[in-house]
């Protein structure tokens, strides 16, 4: 695609870079940027940069926060004895929107994938174990895709907890194999949640 300015060429390189963003979308996006007042402008930009610069991981589940502790877990109607495992944070988002879930989250941050080189010690699986301990958990949901992935991470986490007293259970099956929960409607994915089925062992 022929350019006839370096700087909307430049912009369009890299809004490409954005999952989903092709180089028409992003040619769109520019020229958009390109009529709005500069203050709008600024602020975007201000906003896109603080993603880096003050965003923070929270420091008991390792959801995306403003501050060291998200307001999730900070929320005292939230049940802290019920924790729902995901994967990513996309996930938690996912669920918060059927609003059926008043427990807290652990993130996960990836999957166990022997074929892929990742083991239990490469995702945030020990904190977990901690946090279970600390504030007594009886219930845990293992909320990951329906995938090998998700169901080697899911088998793992059973048998590691198996034997404390605490209730594992997983999302029904109204989610179809393979598919990810971002990508699930809000009726479904919450009627997963209600109807959680116990986690055989």
């Amino acid at each position: 695609m022929a350019y006839s300015s370096k700087i909307i060429e430049q912009a369009v390189e890299n809004l490409s870079k954005f999952p989903g963003i092709g180089s028409k979308s992003a040619l769109r996006m520019a020229l958009y940027l390109a009529k709005r007042p500069e203050s709008e402008v600024q602020h975007i930009a201000t906003s896109i940069l603080e993603i880096k610069t003050k965003l923070k991981q929270c420091k008991e589940c390792g959801n995306l926060s403003d501050f060291d502790i998200c307001l999730i877990c900070e929320n005292p109607a939230r049940d802290k004895k019920v924790i729902c495992v995901v994967e990513d944070f996309k996930d938690v988002v996912a669920i918060e929107n059927t609003a059926q879930f008043k427990g807290v989250y652990h993130i996960l941050g990836g999957l166990i994938s022997p074929i892929e080189g990742i083991g239990p010690e490469d995702i945030n699986i020990s904190s977990l174990f901690q946090r279970i301990k600390l504030n007594e958990v009886k219930e845990v949901i293992v909320a990951l895709a329906a995938n090998m992935e998700g169901d080697t991470t899911t088998y793992y986490l059973s048998k590691k907890i198996a034997g404390e007293g605490i209730k594992i259970s997983t999302i029904s099956r109204g989610i179809s194999i393979g598919s990810e929960l971002e990508f699930t409607d809000e009726v479904t994915l919450g009627r997963s949640i209600i109807n959680r089925i116990p986690y055989p062992l």
